[in-house]
């Protein structure tokens, strides 16, 4: 078979539709343009996000890059493929309204979340990293997908949440604008304590941690005359990125606390209750 009888079983119609017709050529064309295409989007993508961390962009800047490549890389091998085939748009007008009419009828929650997706990622209200609180649940960011968001909760378990919830929903986030957090250490002392001295020694301990920030300024505060003791209060700032670095700061300027107040025979309080008992009662038997 010379080249001439090639090229010509290549261009021989396989499949007609109207007056229009597909070759064989252009059915062997169509995969290797799809490989192609695919392998050189991988490419530019892989280029891009070597440039955007080369560059110290952020892990949500690199994830939204990388599927918008994606996305557009998608939409030119479809027009690229379409157009190989000599199929017009129009040929495809009646299953589009078709497949929008059943999509807008049984699949609103998909689209919401798709939506969603794209609404996070571009205006980046929550982004990879965040910590964040949603009800009683608490984790760091971990992705932002087309559909739903995944975050690893402080006990190591990984939740997926769908993209609409963190829109319509209550989100508290710890690190949307930075990762300064306050904290707040309670202590109650026996009534005669040296209430001055206690406030002198609670801000030591609290400044002996080196997480705490000296900006803004520690402050104690002698709260209230409780029940059963003298109420101090302290509150610090500190840079956490996660609720698990507040609770071990506090529990360190704690173990502080107890050591010096220890050291200075100041007895943290604890409820007590006294018992008077009238020995004019007497118990008559008949």
């Amino acid at each position: 078979m010379d080249l001439a009888e090639l090229i010509g079983r290549l261009q021989t119609p396989v499949i007609h539709y109207g007056e229009a017709f597909i070759t064989l050529g252009q059915i062997i064309a169509v995969p290797l343009v799809l490989l192609i295409g695919w392998g050189l989007a991988k490419l530019i993508v892989r280029i891009t996000v070597r440039r955007l961390e080369a560059g110290g962009s952020s892990a949500d800047v690199v994830h939204l890059a990388r599927r918008v490549v994606y996305i557009l890389a998608l939409t030119l091998l479809v027009f690229t493929v379409l157009d190989l085939l000599n199929l017009p748009l129009t040929a495809f007008a009646f299953v589009s309204g078709a497949v929008a009419i059943g999509v807008g009828f049984g699949a609103q929650n998909i689209i919401n979340n798709f939506i969603s997706g794209w609404i996070l990622m571009w205006e980046r209200p929550i982004r990879i990293g965040d910590f964040l609180e949603i009800g009683t649940d608490r984790g760091t960011v971990e992705s932002i997908n087309t559909r739903s968001t995944r975050i690893r909760r402080v006990d190591g378990v990984h939740m997926l949440i769908p993209n609409s919830a963190l829109l319509e929903n209550t989100v508290v986030n710890w690190t949307l604008v930075d990762r300064l957090a306050r904290c707040q250490v309670r202590v109650g002392v026996a009534y005669g304590s040296p209430v001055k001295q206690v406030a002198e020694l609670f801000m030591q301990a609290v400044v002996d941690q080196p997480e705490v920030l000296s900006d803004p300024k520690p402050t104690v505060i002698f709260e209230d005359f409780g029940d059963n003791a003298l109420i101090f209060d302290a509150f610090f700032w500190v840079n956490a990125t996660v609720e698990r670095d507040l609770r071990v700061i506090r529990s360190n300027t704690r173990f502080r606390l107890e050591e010096l107040l220890r050291e200075n025979d100041i007895v943290v309080a604890f409820p007590q209750r006294d018992v008077h008992l009238d020995g004019s009662l007497r118990i008559v038997s008949e």
